[in-house]
């Protein structure tokens, strides 16, 4: 893993016609060249003269997390400066991960292009995209299916105690469901027990952040229900997760999984984030959570969790969030 600052330059084939640029992506598009990437399309956007911008995908084979969040970037901005992007040659790789996290019904891919640039004939075989070892260890997740089916366990012995406080509490349902961004960027809905008043997203904008950068925190947030706060000191609210944690969109251990509308203000580097899988906890729940408030601590938290990740480091850290979930004024407020 790179450093979200890390800069090197890449090397891009280039044709220009008129108000058309041709750009032949390489082999790779990782995050060290996705940045680059990002850097080489601002600075042709700012071209007036400039009409349609071609990116030909015949030669990459390999995209990551940070490539893909490039394209996102790229594609918004070149839709503020109204310039068409066209995508060609889609490798089937590739196409594999814009399917991940629904692009192809996002980005212009112009059928009939795999013959603009040459490639093997043979047949290509469906792997998944690069991505964290994490990821595609079988063992890894069999201790999340297991600690899965437990979690529901305890869950649904709970669940009626706790579904009468928040009730009692609060008016309105016991389960509170959010769009998050999982793995590559993927989405998916979370599931926690309600721990905030029911119009509180729209709440949100009268409510100060206290953090800096991509999230959201505030220590003294008035959505917060009094079942609510108990619920997120003992980190019982998180409980449900373990549904998705089973149905594989999560981990026991990983990174905290963003917001849609916190993906808007990332950085290309910040996208290794999502090289893994979000997970239940990680080094952000056992290193702090409460008292973490700059954004850029968060996305160092979670590349030391992908350089440092193995089964027992991640036994480590289900042990290590045990042991905070029982110290006083160690959750979530």
């Amino acid at each position: 893993m790179i450093s979200p600052h890390t800069k090197t330059p890449i090397s891009l084939v280039m044709t220009r016609i008129n108000g058309t640029l041709l750009v032949q992506l390489p082999p790779r598009l990782t995050v060290i060249e996705a940045i680059s990437f990002r850097e080489y399309f601002q600075s042709w956007i700012e071209d007036p003269g400039l009409q349609k911008i071609i990116l030909d995908f015949g030669q990459t084979t390999i995209i990551d997390s940070s490539g893909v969040g490039s394209l996102i970037s790229n594609h918004k901005s070149a839709q503020a400066k109204k310039i068409e992007l066209i995508f060609w040659s889609i490798h089937p790789q590739v196409k594999l991960a814009f399917s991940l996290v629904g692009l192809e019904q996002i980005l212009n891919i112009e059928d009939n292009t795999d013959a603009i640039i040459p490639t093997a004939t043979r047949k290509i075989e469906q792997r998944p995209p690069l991505t964290h070892p994490s990821v595609r260890s079988p063992m890894k997740r069999a201790i999340d299916i297991v600690g899965a089916v437990i979690g529901l366990s305890v869950t649904a012995v709970l669940f009626v105690p706790i579904a009468i406080a928040i009730k009692l509490d609060s008016p309105g349902p016991v389960l509170f469901s959010q769009t998050r961004c999982g793995w590559m960027g993927r989405r998916f809905r979370i599931w926690k027990f309600r721990s905030m008043v029911t119009n509180a997203e729209a709440l949100k904008d009268t409510i100060p952040n206290q953090a800096s950068g991509a999230f959201f925190k505030n220590d003294n947030d008035p959505r917060i229900t009094r079942v609510g706060r108990f619920l997120r000191k003992t980190s019982l609210d998180e409980f449900p997760q373990f549904w998705n944690i089973l149905t594989g969109d999560m981990s026991l251990v990983g990174t905290r999984p963003p917001t849609p509308n916190e993906l808007e203000h990332y950085e290309v580097a910040n996208w290794q984030r999502l090289d893994v899988k979000p997970g239940l906890s990680g080094e952000w729940q056992v290193n702090g959570r409460s008292k973490i408030r700059n954004f850029e601590d968060v996305i160092q938290l979670d590349l030391r969790y992908q350089n440092n990740w193995s089964l027992v480091y991640d036994l480590k850290l289900i042990l290590k969030t045990i042991i905070v979930v029982f110290k006083k004024d160690s959750g979530a407020v």
